[in-house]
């Protein structure tokens, strides 16, 4: 799209391949520098970066809001051209959102420096990685329209989840953090309403390309597929209390969360009550 040559990261795959590449070298190398070494604090820090994120979701969310809303867009189906200038504004957000995809490479890195490599699951480092570059091609090819409704949602979702990690940090806030389970069936809920509208345009076109809304959707399916399995295994099986009294405080210290349990950030902290 000529709308968007010249933005920053967006002329070449190659810098969005290789921070890939360096994201997945890092989970690697770090669980082997810190393997036998103590598992950092990093509390401040934490604090500071899941802020950061939940502030950038919140801009995102109003951002989208009002420029789909000032340019008319039609919620079942919307082209790349015809509103104009909120096209661009679109396109301009949805750049910020495609960018955070690589500053949330760092929930990983805190996983890695916390030792939590419980919750370096195979959905976590999925989602982080196919995101990022499927929104590289977002933007060159489908930078606005359509392209509108998934980071929307997202966004909210990121508000919700980035505020619960930052506050879990904080030792006094846990006991009042009793939303865990709503946060994954509302992304569970987000993925299928994702869903629903990307085919909404394929069973009524308005020009946007029908391979994007096939791979979108077919993504999505993938997602709710996983999100699906985690929740089963981390909710509908978990051990009753009886059990959960009867385990060793050394076993559950050592397993912490579930080993399937997917976070997108790293505020989470091993909840003491339960041991």
């Amino acid at each position: 799209d000529t709308r968007v040559r010249g933005w920053f990261l967006l002329d070449s795959y190659l810098p969005t391949f290789f921070l890939t590449g360096a994201y997945l070298l890092c989970i690697w190398l770090g669980n082997k520098f810190m393997k036998n070494r103590p598992p950092f604090s990093l509390r401040p820090h934490l604090i500071v970066y899941n802020l950061g994120i939940t502030l950038l979701s919140f801009y995102m969310l109003i951002e989208l809001i009002l420029a789909t809303w000032e340019g008319g867009y039609n919620l079942q189906c919307q082209n790349l051209h015809s509103a104009g200038e909120a096209d661009i504004r679109v396109a301009k957000v949805l750049w910020w959102y495609y960018f955070s995809k690589v500053i949330e490479f760092m929930d990983t890195i805190f996983f890695v420096l916390r030792k939590k490599s419980s919750q370096i699951t195979f959905l976590h480092v999925y989602h982080h990685a196919t995101m990022f570059n499927i929104w590289w091609c977002v933007l060159n090819w489908i930078p606005c329209g359509q392209s509108f409704f998934g980071p929307t949602l997202n966004s909210f979702i990121h508000v919700l989840m980035y505020s619960y990690y930052g506050l879990s940090v904080i030792p006094s806030m846990r006991k009042y953090l009793w939303w865990k389970k709503y946060l994954t069936q509302a992304q569970l809920i987000q993925f299928l309403l994702t869903i629903v509208h990307t085919l909404s345009a394929a069973v009524k076109p308005c020009g946007f390309p029908f391979g994007c809304l096939m791979f979108q959707s077919s993504y999505m399916a993938t997602l709710v597929i996983l999100f699906i399995n985690f929740y089963i295994k981390t909710y509908r099986k978990a051990p009753s209390r009886t059990a959960v009294k009867e385990t060793p405080a050394t076993t559950e210290i050592k397993n912490g969360f579930h080993k399937n349990y997917f976070a997108a950030a790293n505020g989470l902290q091993n909840n003491k009550k339960a041991q």
